[in-house]
C-alpha cells in the first residue's frame, strides 16, 4: 500500500552532509517502492527558501520542502529554532496529512526533535552518532517523546547501545545505504586513499611513512569534512601524495572507485567506509588502530606488497558492503512502516447496532471503601450515583474485588449497571484495570501476566491513566508491545494533576483509534461523575464495548485541590477514630 512519507532531517539541505546522503538515498528508494515522499530541511540557499515557502502556502506536494534557514546546532544548547520555522514545520505536518513521520537525528535541538514531538501520525526515529544524543535534557521530556516514537533506529551496534540508555527501548539497526550504481567495482590502480583529520596526525604520519617504501604507490589525503588547515607532506614523496576534499558521495565516488587500498580515519565517517567497501577497495582497519595507528601503516604494506592479499581483502569488503545500498534500506523501512502500520485497529462500522437502545452516564473508574485509599462505603457509593443521574459505573478498587461485588449486589433494582473490576499493580508497569471480572487478581505480576490474568476471566483490559508521569506508567516499549491487548483506553481522568497527561491520552489513542474510556477515579462522593462517557444501554462485555465506540466523552470536572482535601480530610478523621 502507498503511503505519504515525510522525512525531516535537521541539517541544512543545501550543504553536503553524511545524515542527508542517508536521508536522500531512503527517499529515493521508497519512492521506487511506489510511496509518496517529501524531505522536510531547513536550506541556505535562497532558491529552496522560495520554493519551500510556496509549497506550504499552495500546499503543493514536493520531494524537498525547506521550512527556513539553517541555524547552527549544538547537542548542549537548548531549542533555538527561529518561530517561523517552527510554524512552517507545524504547517508541513498539518498539510502533509503523512502517515508516517521519520526524524533523523532528534538526539538534537532541532527540526527532528519538533517533528516527532508534534506528529500525530505514526512516527519514527534514527540515530547516527554517539555525539548527537544529548537532547532533551530532561528525563521527562525524553519520555514523553518515546511515547510518541514507534520505532527507534540505529546505523550501527554501538549507536543503538549508546541511545538505548538515554532513550530505553528496542532499537533495530538499519544499514547506512550506499548508492551502488555510483560506488562500482572496476579496474584499480595503485593508490592508497586516507581517509584526513586535522587531529589524527599519527596516523598520516604513518600511512606517508610507508609510501616511502613504495615507489609506484600514490597516496590521496581525503577530506570529508570542512577543514582550514594542510598536513605536512615530506619533499620526498610530495609528488605522489595528494590533498582531495570531498564532501559528498558523488564527488568521492570517481576516487574512491579506483583506490586499491582506503584507510579510514580513527574517528572518520562510517559512510565514506562503506562507499570504500562497496567501490571493492581493500581496507586497512586492523584491531587495535585506535591505540595505535602504526598498524594501519604496516597494514598498508602488506596490502601493497601481496597482490592475492590485495584481492582477497577487496572482495570481504564488497561482501561486507552487501546488503548496505540504499535499496536495500527502503525495503527495510517500507517493510517496518508496513508492519507500524497494522499496529492501528479498523474503525467500527458506520451503522450503530445498539441505535434502539437509551444513552445512560458511565463513570468508568471509581473507588470504595475496600480501596486503602478510599473512605466511601459501598452503599454510600450506590446512592449517590443513582441521585446524580448514573446509569453504570464500574467499581475498580486497588487490589480489592470484594468492593464491586457488595456494590454489584446493592445495586440490584436500583436501575443501575455495575461493572465488577478490579485496579491492579503490576512488576513496575503501572497500573491495568480488569473490568467484567469473576474474581480477583493478585498484584505484582508482570504487565503481560496482569493482561493474562484478565483474559483467564473473559475480562476486558482498561489501562487506566497511561500518561500520568506522576506515578507508575507502563514505560513506552510496553505500551507498544501491548496495543493489540488494550481493549479501553482511558483518555480521560478527573484526578489527573495536569491536563496535558490526558491530552497526551487521546492524542495515543486516536492515533490508533483505539477504543477510549473516561472516568472520575473518584475516592470521595463529590468526585463520583466528574469524569465519564455517554454510551448506549449495554448487557455484558461484547455490547460494552460495541456502545464504547460511539460514546460521547463527558467532562465535569471539579477542583483538584477540593476533592484531594476532602479525601485527605476523611483519612485523617479515619485515623483519629
Amino acid at each position: 500500500m502507498a503511503l505519504r512519507i515525510c522525512l525531516v532531517t535537521p541539517f541544512a539541505w543545501s550543504q553536503p552532509h553524511d545524515v542527508n546522503e542517508h536521508v536522500a538515498g531512503a527517499a529515493a528508494a521508497l519512492r521506487e517502492l511506489g510511496h509518496e515522499v517529501s524531505v522536510l530541511a531547513p536550506s541556505n540557499r535562497a532558491a529552496d527558501l522560495l520554493a519551500g515557502r510556496r509549497a506550504l502556502l499552495d500546499g503543493a506536494r514536493r520531494d524537498v520542502i525547506a521550512l527556513g534557514p539553517a541555524v547552527p546546532i549544538s547537542r548542549r544548547s537548548r531549542i533555538g529554532l527561529p518561530v517561523g520555522v517552527r510554524a512552517n514545520l507545524a504547517l508541513a505536518l498539518a498539510r502533509g496529512d503523512f502517515d508516517v513521520v521519520h526524524g533523523f537525528e532528534p538526539g538534537l535541538p532541532s527540526l527532528s526533535y519538533l517533528a516527532l514531538r508534534d506528529a500525530r501520525s505514526l512516527a519514527v526515529a534514527t540515530f547516527f552518532s554517539l555525539e548527537r544524543l544529548g537532547y532533551p535534557p530532561g528525563k521527562a521530556q525524553r519520555k514523553r517523546l518515546l511515547a510518541r516514537v514507534d520505532a527507534l533506529l540505529a546505523t550501527s551496534e554501538a549507536t543503538a547501545e549508546a541511545a538505548a540508555l538515554r532513550f530505553p527501548g528496542e532499537f533495530r539497526q538499519v544499514p547506512i545505504g550506499v548508492d551502488t550504481e555510483l560506488f562500482t567495482h572496476g579496474p584499480k590502480r595503485e593508490l592508497v586513499v586516507c581517509e584526513w583529520r586535522t587531529g589524527e596526525r599519527p596516523l598520516t604520519r604513518a600511512v606517508v611513512s610507508v609510501l616511502k617504501e613504495l615507489p609506484d604507490w600514490e597516496l590521496v589525503l581525503l577530506r570529508t569534512k570542512r577543514l582550514s588547515g594542510r598536513p605536512s607532506i615530506p619533499p620526498s614523496v610530495r609528488g605522489r601524495v595528494h590533498v582531495r576534499t570531498a564532501l559528498s558521495g558523488a564527488v568521492r565516488a570517481p576516487l574512491l572507485n579506483e583506490a586499491a587500498i582506503f584507510v579510514p580515519a580513527l574517528d572518520g565517517l562510517a559512510r565514506v567506509r562503506l562507499e570504500a567497501a562497496a567501490a571493492g577497495a581493500a581496507i586497512a582497519a586492523p584491531p587495535g588502530m585506535l591505540d595505535q595507528p602504526a598498524l594501519a601503516a604496516a597494514a598498508v604494506g602488506r596490502l601493497a606488497d601481496n597482490d592475492e592479499l590485495r584481492a582477497s581483502e577487496q572482495a570481504a569488503a564488497r561482501d561486507a558492503a552487501a546488503g548496505q545500498s540504499f535499496a536495500d534500506l527502503g525495503r527495510e523501512l517500507d517493510e517496518l512502516y508496513g508492519r507500524l502500520g497494522g499496529r492501528r485497529r479498523t474503525r467500527g462500522r458506520a451503522s450503530d447496532p445498539l441505535a434502539d437502545r437509551p444513552w445512560i452516564d458511565c463513570d468508568l473508574h471509581l473507588h470504595t471503601s475496600w480501596s486503602s485509599d478510599c473512605l466511601v462505603e459501598p452503599a454510600e457509593l450506590v446512592d449517590h450515583a443513582v441521585a446524580i443521574g448514573l446509569g453504570a459505573i464500574a467499581v475498580t478498587d486497588h487490589n480489592e474485588f470484594g468492593g464491586a461485588l457488595e456494590v454489584a449486589e446493592l445495586a440490584q433494582d436500583r436501575g443501575l449497571t455495575v461493572i465488577r473490576g478490579e485496579e491492579i499493580k503490576t512488576d513496575g508497569q503501572g497500573e491495568v484495570i480488569g473490568l467484567f471480572l469473576e474474581r480477583q487478581i493478585a498484584r505484582g505480576m508482570s504487565f503481560e501476566d496482569t493482561i493474562a490474568a484478565i483474559r483467564e476471566q473473559n475480562g476486558l483490559v482498561y489501562l487506566p491513566h497511561p500518561f500520568d508521569r506522576m506515578h507508575a506508567i507502563p514505560d513506552a516499549a510496553t505500551l507498544h508491545r501491548h496495543l493489540a491487548d488494550i481493549d479501553v483506553f482511558e483518555v480521560y481522568n478527573a484526578r489527573l494533576l495536569l491536563e496535558q497527561y490526558n491530552e497526551e491520552a487521546l492524542r495515543f489513542a486516536r492515533k490508533y483509534n483505539l477504543t477510549m474510556g473516561a472516568g472520575s477515579d473518584g475516592h470521595v462522593l463529590q468526585g463520583v461523575g466528574t469524569g465519564g462517557v455517554r454510551m448506549r444501554a449495554f448487557e455484558g462485555p461484547e455490547e460494552f464495548l460495541v456502545s464504547l465506540r460511539s460514546a460521547e466523552m463527558l467532562r465535569r470536572p471539579r477542583s483538584l485541590a477540593y476533592l484531594q482535601a476532602l479525601k485527605w480530610t476523611a483519612q485523617v478523621k479515619e485515623r483519629v477514630r
